[in-house]
């Protein structure tokens, strides 16, 4: 099989050929995980796993910050309960002492922090950087990239209302590009506003020494009627009636 193409422009995974199997006993096309990644983000599909993390992500993230932001709130009693601080004196611990320099001048070095007082100002910080919206937002985002690479690994879904609007893949075998529209690649369950669109396209990697492998399945099948000539060891392909 030769380079796959994504609405007709060729994706490189496949310039120097790569192995592939017509499988009646598969129903998704498979292939390695960089290609149908690329693929499933040409056609804005999004891993239901992704889905899954994302609404995880808007749920329960903003729930967290909450209570991060609430434990927090109070700088010393929160040094306290940590022992750094004595219940009711913020300000000795302690540590509020002068190194010596020089005995003989009586010269002094700087004060040094003390140590219940530089909890309080962490504290004080973090609870900024938590009730900050801008931090807030920028934290959540990261975690909704986080899942995109994830999601991407599994079965994915797009918005039926695309359909018209995805590329056509194509999969040179021989001398001919096959090609298939998004109603081919794309599995449609059920109807109207409920109606989920799967594609069909899923990773499959294959250790090094293997290398890379396709299996073109009933997406494939359903569109190019397949005759399997065991006698000769070929394939012949037509456009299924």
């Amino acid at each position: 099989m030769g380079d796959v193409l994504i609405g007709g422009k060729p994706t490189g995974f496949c310039k120097d050929g790569c192995s592939a199997i017509v499988d009646s006993g598969t129903s998704m096309i498979a292939g390695p995980m960089n290609a149908i990644t690329e693929i499933n983000l040409a056609i804005g599909a999004m891993g239901i796993i992704n889905d899954q993390c994302q609404k995880a992500i808007g749920n329960v993230g903003n729930l967290v910050f909450d209570m991060f932001s609430a434990m927090f709130k109070e700088p010393g009693k929160l040094c306290s309960r940590i022992t750094i601080c004595v219940p009711g004196d913020k300000a000795t611990d302690g540590s509020d002492i002068r190194s010596v320099v020089d005995m003989s001048d009586g010269l002094t070095g700087p004060p040094q922090v003390p140590i219940c007082k530089a909890c309080e100002i962490v504290v004080d910080f973090w609870h900024k950087v938590l009730t900050n919206n801008l931090s807030r937002g920028a934290v959540l985002k990261l975690g909704t990239q986080l899942c995109a690479v994830t999601g991407l690994a599994g079965e994915s879904t797009v918005d039926c209302a695309r359909l018209p609007f995805m590329p056509t893949i194509s999969f040179p075998i021989g001398d001919k590009e096959f090609e298939l529209s998004p109603n081919e690649y794309i599995t449609k369950i059920g109807e109207g506003a409920s109606a989920q669109c799967v594609s069909t396209f899923v990773p499959l990697d294959n250790p090094p020494e293997v290398g890379p492998l396709w299996i073109l399945g009933d997406a494939f099948m359903r569109r190019y009627h397949t005759i399997f000539d065991h006698g000769n060891l070929r394939i012949g392909f037509a456009e299924a009636a």
